[in-house]
């Protein structure tokens, strides 16, 4: 069932707490729609301008911002409708926030990445915020030009499957990499993913322990929202991996979730125990921890991306031959 409002010269306020009223009961799949300005009357205009169409004044607001809005009040925005020559209906539909990885049953703690999770539903390399600031993260590092790839929960390779299709067939044939997850499933997948690249190879294995594997060291160490699992002691397991498994000269790519799965939808924001809303002060603190870390080792860390946050970190003084 849709509910219909019409907004012409409301302030985004007084939108924003009538939605929050809609949704506030409302079932999951509920839909809300109302009628506001044709978003591309607004030409080069910022939110809150005023347009006149027809005698009748309009505040604007792109789609972006209604898209920001949908978001903010966990829904998902639906194709717009034409309502007039100057209007159209926007309907948003609220998210089922249960329906997430975030909120597993109880099951087997390695298999909460499994396969048979709604996890192994995500591809991260489909969501245009996350591919942007890995895709840059990788150019950083020059990727193309590393010998021994390490990725720390690695799931089902997608983060391998990326690099792959960034080189050539020569140039991903002669880099070495290993991929370490604590899901058996997850794993056998990335297996049969990668089965034709002999250079390529996976442990299922905690990486609380990732010594037992004797695996020396690498020029690459990629890991995308693993160190900050409740499992792993955050500050001592990253100096190891420093110390211990980056190779002179080598590089990082640490990847800092500042999102949620909820619904089929990529929400911006970490979630932290305790809080009801967003709150990023873990997230800032981890990285910062890291990049301070880095620094003194003598690298050059950047911190880039949104919903996630990759701090890449490449040695400084050691070129690579180009």
């Amino acid at each position: 069932m849709e509910h219909m409002k019409r907004f012409t010269t409301e302030p985004m306020r007084e939108i924003l707490l009538w939605l929050r009223e809609q949704f506030e009961e409302a079932a999951a799949g509920t839909v809300v729609a109302f009628e506001v300005l044709d978003p591309d009357l607004g030409g080069s205009r910022y939110a809150g301008e005023t347009v006149a169409a027809d005698g009748e004044c309009f505040i604007y607001r792109g789609y972006k911002a209604w898209s920001d809005l949908a978001e903010l009040l966990f829904c998902k925005m639906l194709t717009p409708r034409i309502a007039s020559a100057h209007s159209v209906v926007l309907r948003f539909e609220k998210l089922d926030i249960h329906d997430s990885f975030h909120t597993p049953p109880a099951s087997e703690k390695e298999e909460k990445y499994g396969v048979a999770s709604r996890f192994f539903s995500i591809n991260k390399n489909e969501e245009p915020a996350f591919l942007a600031a890995y895709l840059k993260a990788l150019e950083s590092v020059k990727v193309e030009k590393r010998t021994r790839i390490l990725n720390l929960g690695i799931n089902t390779g997608d983060e391998f499957a990326l690099i792959k299709e960034m080189l050539t067939p020569e140039q991903f044939g002669a880099i070495e990499f290993v991929g370490i997850d604590h899901s058996p499933s997850a794993i056998a997948h990335a297996r049969k993913r990668f089965a034709d690249d002999e250079n390529v190879s996976f442990h299922v294995h905690d990486i609380n322990t990732i010594g037992e594997l004797g695996l020396g060291r690498f020029d690459l160490i990629v890991t995308i929202g693993t160190l900050q699992s409740p499992g792993i002691d955050f500050k001592p397991f990253f100096m190891t991996l420093v110390q211990t498994y980056l190779e002179k000269g080598g590089a990082m790519i640490l990847g800092f979730p500042n999102c949620r799965w909820m619904g089929g939808e990529m929400i911006y924001g970490a979630k932290a125990p305790n809080y009801a809303y967003s709150e990023l002060s873990l997230l800032y603190k981890d990285a910062h921890y890291c990049k301070k870390y880095l620094q003194q080792k003598k690298f050059r860390v950047t911190l880039t991306g949104k919903e996630y946050l990759f701090l890449t970190a490449t040695a400084i003084g050691i070129r690579q031959e180009s």
